[in-house]
């Protein structure tokens, strides 16, 4: 059965530029990279994305994770003092200068491991967490294994160099994606500019806090071998944009290609909402229940990314499970809604059962079963 789409679509796609729709890709300076569309959650564009890359500072976007989570959990407190060990404290690189005789909270240390990167910051938490660095990568490994993150294996919390230390741009994208999702409280802090602790302010790395205002996180990293790595997002209006940049030569092209990447995805492209959530889509025949249909929507809000123009040649087909016999449960799979776009796959969502319908009496049922025999 074919399904008409909100008016609102059709008129977006009434102003929409559609020459711009054949846009390329702009040349980025990077060993790998990838644009994500946040509400989508659709790769708008990428290089190598899948290529595996030492994350640098990157990383400790999963350390956060982990924090945020123990926060959420109520394991940990914003306020709670945390020791520091001689390890965290002799820990090198970018630091927050935290020491083991001076009392430091996990509040503070939050803001050194994002606004300054701070190692040392970043391993005193992992041993407030799991008790030990080693302890902590597990947790990692685990959450990265959750999340959908196929090739990322974490040694350390901070990303200190190791062959069996290494992520992806697309993992990174989907991690960042992930944060922002789930602790869109604690993610303010990736937008903070500099942090004042131990009588040191330190500003943040990411340059494009301070060059696009729409541009609120997430994080840089940097060595040798990773080279100068960042994951930007920028948010214009209800849209938010996520760039993953790894491999380039200096600190202000990391900034450079990132707001390429931001500024291609916000000018070529259009993120839609097709369908909101809950939203019902069909009514279906129901046999053997004490009522005969059921309405069927999808669990979530379903965006689209397309380029700009064609918005207006999205097709959607609605196919169902027949026959629907009950008890149906709310919540149950019903049928899948297929998008396509000049005749191509863009999208399959699964669609369910608004409300439970539970059996008829026993004269309903031998009625529809008759009934179902004809049909």
């Amino acid at each position: 059965m074919r399904l008409l789409l909100p008016v609102a679509l059709f008129l977006l796609a009434l102003v929409a530029q559609s020459a711009a729709a054949q846009a390329p890709p702009p040349a980025v300076a990077a060993r790998s990279w990838l644009l994500l569309d946040f509400n989508a959650g659709q790769a708008i564009a990428g290089q190598a994305e899948n290529e595996r890359s030492e994350p640098a500072s990157l990383t400790k976007l999963m350390s956060a994770y982990l924090v945020f989570e123990a926060l959420r959990e109520k394991r940990i407190a914003l306020d709670q003092a945390v020791p520091v060990s001689e390890k965290a404290w002799r820990m090198g690189g970018a630091r927050t200068f935290i020491e083991p005789r001076r009392q430091v909270t996990v509040d503070e240390l939050l803001h050194g491991m994002i606004v300054q990167s701070g190692n040392d910051a970043t391993v005193a938490l992992a041993e407030l967490v799991a008790g030990s660095e080693e302890a902590f990568a597990q947790l990692m490994n685990r959450a990265a294994k959750r999340l959908g993150l196929k090739d990322t294996n974490f040694v350390n919390a901070t990303g200190w160099p190791d062959q069996s230390h290494y992520s992806t741009a697309r993992d990174l994208a989907t991690l960042a994606a992930a944060l922002i999702r789930e602790f869109p409280e604690r993610y303010q802090l990736y937008a903070q500019k500099e942090f004042h602790y131990n009588n040191i302010t330190q500003q943040n790395r990411n340059r494009l806090l301070w060059l696009d205002p729409n541009v609120d996180g997430v994080k840089t990293g940097h060595t040798e071998a990773a080279g100068y790595c960042l994951i930007a997002s920028a948010k214009r209006g209800q849209r938010r944009l996520i760039s993953v940049v790894l491999g380039t030569k200096s600190d202000s092209l990391r900034a450079q290609e990132s707001q390429k990447l931001l500024n291609y995805g916000f000018q070529f492209y259009d993120s839609v909402r097709l369908y909101e959530k809950e939203q019902p889509i069909s009514t279906l025949r129901v046999w053997k229940g004490d009522r005969n249909e059921v309405k069927a929507a999808l669990p979530e809000d379903v965006y689209l990314v397309l380029p700009k123009g064609d918005a207006e040649k999205i097709k959607a087909e609605f196919v169902s499970r027949q026959p629907l016999i009950a008890p149906v449960n709310a919540g149950q799979p019903v049928g899948t809604l297929r998008l396509t776009l000049d005749g191509k796959a863009v999208g399959e969502h699964t669609a369910v059962a608004l409300e439970s319908v539970p059996l008829a009496g026993v004269f309903g049922r031998l009625w529809d079963t008759m009934r179902l025999w004809f049909n």
